[in-house]
């Protein structure tokens, strides 16, 4: 019987999508994410935020359509779905940190930055309900890149 361990990550851009040339051809594009956690103080009332970073991956073939890179840029809202996995290294200091990532297998954007400098951007650049509907053309599949 086949398993999907699959995770849906909806957040902000931290910075800009940067790109890495690894080994055989192969090519990482690397960006953080942020996932707010908002609640009330029980004690006190007052709103409180949590913010989980999760650094995501693309991984494409050398030489493959990059166009993705033009909707990577921070403060885009971006929702994803991929394969999580913790991985734990060693600080300079001696600690031992532990980072969540994401390998990504679906992107789909749902606000671009406000930085976006494309006709499109003016358009959504105030996010509400009623502009949902139009937010199709900032849905990437794998043909489009």
């Amino acid at each position: 019987m086949a398993t999907v361990f699959e995770t849906r990550l909806i957040g902000n851009i931290g910075k800009d999508a940067s790109v890495k040339t690894m080994d055989r051809g192969v090519v990482a594009i690397n960006f953080p994410v942020a996932h707010n956690k908002n609640w009330r103080d029980k004690k006190t009332g007052e709103p409180r935020t949590k913010t989980t970073w999760v650094n995501c991956t693309i991984w494409k073939k050398e030489g493959a359509n990059m166009r993705i890179l033009d909707f990577l840029k921070s403060g885009a809202l971006v929702e994803l779905t991929g394969t999580p996995f913790a991985k734990a290294f060693q600080q300079e200091d001696g600690s031992i940190k532990t980072e969540i990532r994401l390998n990504i297998s679906r992107t789909n954007i749902l606000r671009p930055s406000k930085n976006d400098t494309s006709e499109k951007s003016d358009s959504h650049e105030d996010y509400n309900e009623d502009s949902a509907s139009n937010l199709d053309d900032y849905t990437l599949n794998e043909d489009d890149f």
